[in-house]
């Protein structure tokens, strides 16, 4: 389950709203260097469904692992299939994920333990006794997909992706001819600010605006200007025309940007893989970012559907067999740009899942969960955050291993940001409850 709102250009290759960016010649752009100074970009991959963290990480040495199975008994991995961890060798991975192996025994790839969405620190005692507020309505799929991307309580249509552009836009891409933040995955919040509006354009990228019948081509173009000209003195009429305006200028401007450039060699998963799809356009939009005249963005990337409720073993690594390989061509990609150092890309998810099984070979919704975290700039090779001590009814369950985060989203997002450039003293513009935590940089990126 995922909640995904679309606006009404969401059956459209490419959607804008909000801010009206100055459409200017693609030609007046020429003397830009082909090479962006200080270029950084930020990539969210949303595991929409809540993967579970406990069978993509798992326990290795001897004791470790055999906890993990006699607990979690018929979603439990056989051990001769994990893929070892070299730096790490207590831990290894699903057996779906040789790509993030590489990359993490290589010391370009790294994992967040036990984050979750969290207002303030908590203990399994303030939190059975009701001492600290928790966020809307832990293990719900909507609101946690929510909490994730705003980070704020009954967020006004806000998210931290958006928040950062809101601040950094004006500085750092003064000219663009785009938004700062693009989704690949339709109207989500994540991307949204006060005064910032993303780009949403497909996995398939932008798409001609031609007529199929050209004899009509002039007189239906010239018409469809005239509505979205028309000043009608509604509103909502004059919203969506503003929409579609920029729509179309955004679709104009990425088409002859991308028509410019020798397409990259990096081969990408996207036969039934939306991640790899999705990825591939991202890495499209990196490669033309003078041409844009950006060197801040931003990215969200998001399929599922991993709420394993049911078959879990099969579902899971289905789905961990195209998010790793899509993550290994984009870090090739960026390869091929010289760019590894400037990009950082990580993962999100409604939650984890419940240590223990339920009765369909599956498992629910949880809490704390792990995540990826990969580019040039990551200290890698590392496990940063506590791993959560695993014993139904230990220290950190919060009830049939549903782990209480020692880590919270916030300082997750918070050291993200801050590599990004944006100044501390903007953190609590973009995640309100910085303040509440002791660090607000967890130390995964140099």
């Amino acid at each position: 389950m995922r909640n995904s709102r679309r606006s009404f250009l969401a059956t459209a290759s490419m959607a804008a709203a909000g801010n009206a960016l100055g459409f200017r010649p693609f030609g007046m752009l020429n003397a830009l260097a082909q090479t962006t100074p200080d270029y950084k970009a930020l990539v969210c991959v949303f595991l929409f469904g809540g993967n579970d963290g406990s069978n993509m990480l798992v326990p290795f040495d001897t004791a470790g692992y055999q906890n993990y199975a006699n607990i979690r008994g018929a979603v439990a991995l056989p051990q001769n299939t994990l893929l070892p961890l070299t730096p790490q060798p207590n831990f290894a991975l699903h057996p779906s994920m040789p790509e993030i192996q590489s990359l993490f025994n290589s010391g370009n790839a790294a994992f967040l333990a036990n984050v979750g969405t969290l207002l303030s620190p908590t203990t399994k005692a303030q939190y059975q006794a009701n001492q600290v507020v928790q966020p809307t309505n832990l293990f719900s799929h909507p609101d946690q997909q929510l909490e994730w991307q705003n980070q704020i309580q009954n967020s006004e249509g806000t998210g931290w992706g958006g928040r950062i552009a809101d601040k950094m836009t004006t500085q750092y891409n003064p000219g663009a001819l785009v938004p700062m933040i693009a989704s690949l995955d339709g109207d989500a919040l994540f991307c949204n600010g006060t005064s910032t509006s993303p780009v949403c354009i497909s996995s398939a990228g932008p798409v001609s605006v031609e007529c199929s019948v050209h004899s009509y081509c002039n007189s239906r173009q010239q018409t469809a200007q005239q509505f979205s000209n028309l000043s009608s003195g509604v509103s909502l009429v004059q919203a969506d025309n503003k929409i579609t305006n920029n729509a179309n200028a955004y679709n104009a401007t990425l088409t002859e940007a991308m028509s410019a450039v020798t397409p990259l060699k990096t081969v990408f998963p996207t036969t039934l893989n939306q991640f790899g799809a999705q990825l591939q356009e991202v890495a499209n939009l990196i490669q033309v970012r003078a041409a844009l005249g950006v060197t801040r963005q931003i990215f969200f990337v998001g399929a599922g559907n991993f709420d394993t409720h049911g078959n879990q073993l099969l579902l899971q690594a289905a789905l961990l067999s195209q998010l790793s390989p899509a993550l290994g061509a984009f870090y090739q990609a960026l390869q091929e740009m010289n760019l590894t150092n400037s990009v950082t890309t990580f993962t999100c998810s409604d939650f984890g899942r419940t240590f223990q099984t339920n009765s369909a070979n599956g498992s629910d919704h949880g809490w704390g969960n792990h995540h990826i975290i990969l580019g040039g700039a990551v200290q890698g090779g590392k496990i940063y955050g506590t791993m959560p001590t695993l014993a139904l009814g230990g220290p950190d369950d919060a009830g049939s291993g549903r782990w209480i985060p020692s880590t919270a989203s916030a300082q997750y997002a918070a050291t993200l940001a801050q590599w990004f450039g944006l100044p501390a003293a903007n953190l609590p513009y973009v995640l309100p409850y910085i303040g509440n935590f002791s660090t607000n940089n967890l130390g995964f990126l140099g």
